[in-house]
Order: structure tokens, then sequence, then C-alpha cells
């Protein structure tokens, strides 16, 4: 009967055989996972140029926005400068006064029909009840006939810009 055993000689190039196998497939799996590291590590380097280039991009974008918005504002402002100056430039006789409180009165309207257009509305406070987060307080004073924290005197109104404060008012508020 044949010996089916394999001799040690067959045993050792088969285990040769397969460490060598073995071998090749973990260099090669090291080698693809380097190779990916390296892809990876340059995807990402890429990807933190990409985001700094658009950071600046934005950043640059953003303020050209606000400087082109701040001289739009400022050239609806300038002729309420010139009608000021011209204000200031006028004489004062018998009937200048009437004369001048009236190219106020224009500049006002002007100025707050500028506001207007550009999202800006005044805070109505007199009467409404106080609001720490619209109105600031200047002083307390007992008032007959008005109910606690109404609003009774409006020193420096205040504005809003959209949904957004710009300027609280200043307020006589009535105590109890």
């Amino acid at each position: 009967m044949a010996d089916k055993h394999q001799s040690g000689d067959e045993y050792d190039d088969n285990t040769a055989t397969a460490a060598a196998s073995v071998t090749d497939d973990t260099s090669r799996e090291l080698a693809e996972a380097i190779q990916q590291r390296e892809d990876y590590k340059d995807l990402l380097l890429r990807k933190t140029a990409e985001f700094d280039n658009f950071r600046k991009r934005t950043e640059r974008e953003r303020q050209q926005f606000a400087e082109s918005t701040a001289a739009e504002v400022m050239e609806e402002l300038l002729p309420l400068v010139d009608d000021l100056e011209r204000a200031l430039k006028a004489e004062a006789g018998p009937q200048g006064a009437e004369a001048y409180r009236k190219g106020v009165e224009l500049i006002h309207r002007q100025l707050n029909d500028i506001l207007r257009k550009r999202g800006v509305r005044p805070i109505e406070a007199l009467g409404a009840d106080f609001d720490p987060h619209f109105h600031q307080a200047v002083s307390y004073e007992p008032a007959e006939g008005r109910r606690e924290g109404e609003i009774i005197e409006d020193f420096r109104r205040g504005y809003l810009l959209g949904d957004r404060l710009l300027r609280p008012s200043m307020v006589k508020v009535a105590k109890g």
C-alpha cells in the first residue's frame, strides 16, 4: 500500500509557498493601504486649501458688500448735508426764522424718507408698556390715571432695522 502521507520535503515546500503567498498578499494590502492613506492625505490638503480660498473669497465679498451698502447710504445723505449747509448760510432776517424752520422740517422729512426706504422704523413708545428689550428707562414717576409700567414720556426715540434693535427708546415710566 502506498503511503498517502506527504514526505517532509513536500510539506516544507507547500508551507513555504503558502507563507510566500501570505507575505505577498500582506505586502500588497500594505502597499494599497499606504497608497489610500496618501490619496486621503492629498484630498484633505486639497479640501483644506479650497475651504481656505472659499473663506477668503467670502470675507472679501462681505467686505465689498458692506462698503457698497455704506456708499449707497452716504450718497443718499449727502443732499441732506448740502441742505443743512445752505440753511446755516441763510440770513436770519425777520422772516428768516420761519424759512429756517421750514428748511429744517424739509430736511427732517427727507431723512425720515431715507430711513424708511432702508427699512428703519421708529419704536412707538408713548403709551406702550415698558419692555426692556426696546426701551431704556431713564426715570420712574407716579402718574395718576396711568397704569404701572406705562411709558409716559419718550425722551429719545428708538429705532428698529427689520427685527433688529438699532437703538432703544429712552423713556419715563409710570410707577404705582
